[in-house]
């Protein structure tokens, strides 16, 4: 198992277009994206974080490659960000 997880900076005033698009991308990457298990939106003062579960290290990085990704998450993501996400894969031991 393994874990990719994307801190986003989002102003309040943003958050509710934010989690539009998590939910509405979370169905086709469940569905259509290789090895993926899991994805929760959680959400704190400072920050947002969108983890996601993945079988294998290498399905989370072939997910950072997608178009999916790319394309309409980056996409929908990058007109609310107020810094460059961190993105980290984390190896379950």
């Amino acid at each position: 198992m393994a874990y990719l997880q994307i801190t986003l900076k989002i102003a309040d005033a943003n958050r509710a277009a934010a989690a539009g698009i998590y939910q509405k991308y979370k169905a086709p990457f469940l569905n259509t994206i290789a090895g993926a298990k899991s994805k929760e939106l959680l959400v704190r003062d400072e920050d947002v974080q969108v983890l996601h579960g993945f079988d294998t290290k290498e399905n989370a990085e072939a997910y950072l490659q997608s178009e999916l990704f790319t394309a309409d998450v980056v996409g929908g993501l990058k007109p609310l960000l107020d810094a460059a996400p961190d993105v980290r894969i984390y190896q379950v031991a």
